[in-house]
């Protein structure tokens, strides 16, 4: 199945330099530079003359895009990646399954900071947190092999701050745009934590385009909420795809550029043609991207 929903991580001028890390930490996993600021650019932008723009980031056949950019934007954890280490994907082999989580920790580990330690939880006997050296969110976990398989890479978003308790709600939001969606396990929170409410999300699923994702509300106050940071960019066939998106998704003006998006809920998104990557090769089609809103394939 093709990969509908693409993670964008924007980075700070290091794109190439991410992939090349995330590349040494993970196993069968490519990054490939795919487009390249052309030469001749706006001054503002003359300091990415001939450099990267995009680079693809593949860890087994799960897609993610590396945007370079300036420093407008960081990755957070609102929005982070859970890897799940079954051990049926080691031949029942718990002990390979771990050993392989605690090898990708220790390489996301090198200039990172933990945001919770790799330990037994009452929801996996081998989870940790960790956000790695570029300010990207990585949540490993030991699955236990009865459940219903899940693929090794799926995004989390995490509600908190001014989306507090709205997990739920953002979830059968974004399973009503999309064929082949829904919501998987929901686990709520049987009582107050912190600024969670009894009834709130702990930990939840959901599909959309028959890709996974999770979600949470924040049982933790928390300093930060979603950002173009890490956006999702939807790979659309047509021009109607593009314009139904965009209504039903669009509610902050000021945030719509290129494509580029924001929800009720302050996730980006960028709602572009399944073609983008060809149009870009075009004669003029960067500038022209960067001096429009909306993306409107006839326009090229």
């Amino acid at each position: 199945m093709s990969q509908k929903i693409v993670p964008n991580v924007w980075c700070t001028r290091n794109a190439e330099e991410m992939g090349e890390f995330y590349r040494s930490v993970f196993r069968d996993t490519t990054s490939v530079v795919t487009a390249r600021y052309p030469d001749d650019v706006p001054d503002w932008q003359s300091e990415f003359a001939g450099l990267p723009l995009v680079a693809d980031l593949r860890i087994g056949d799960y897609l993610i895009v590396l945007v370079n950019a300036g420093d407008e934007f960081r990755p957070n954890p609102a929005i982070s990646f859970m890897l799940n280490f079954d051990p049926l994907e080691f031949g029942g082999d718990e002990p390979a399954a771990r050993a392989h989580l605690d090898e990708v920790w220790a390489g996301l580990s090198e200039g990172g900071r933990t945001l919770m330690p790799l330990d037994a939880y009452p929801f996996s006997p081998h989870y940790g947190w960790i956000e790695d050296r570029f300010g990207v969110s990585w949540q490993l976990i030991l699955t236990d092999p009865a459940g219903e398989p899940r693929p090794f890479v799926i995004p989390q978003l995490m509600f908190a701050g001014p989306v507090e308790g709205k997990a739920r709600e953002a979830a059968n939001f974004y399973t009503s745009l999309f064929d082949d969606s829904g919501l998987g396990l929901v686990a709520e929170y049987p009582e107050s934590t912190g600024p969670a409410a009894a009834g709130d999300v702990v930990f939840g699923e959901f599909r959309l385009a028959g890709q996974w994702f999770s979600m949470m509300d924040s049982g933790v106050e928390q300093d930060f909420s979603f950002t173009a940071g890490v956006s999702l960019e939807v790979r659309c066939e047509d021009q109607d795809e593009i314009d139904r998106l965009w209504s039903a998704l669009s509610a902050v003006p000021e945030a719509e550029q290129c494509g580029w998006l924001a929800d009720k809920y302050g996730v980006s998104w960028q709602i572009v043609p399944k073609s983008m990557g060809d149009l870009m090769e075009r004669p003029g089609a960067h500038a022209t991207l960067l001096n429009q809103k909306k993306i409107v394939i006839a326009e090229y």
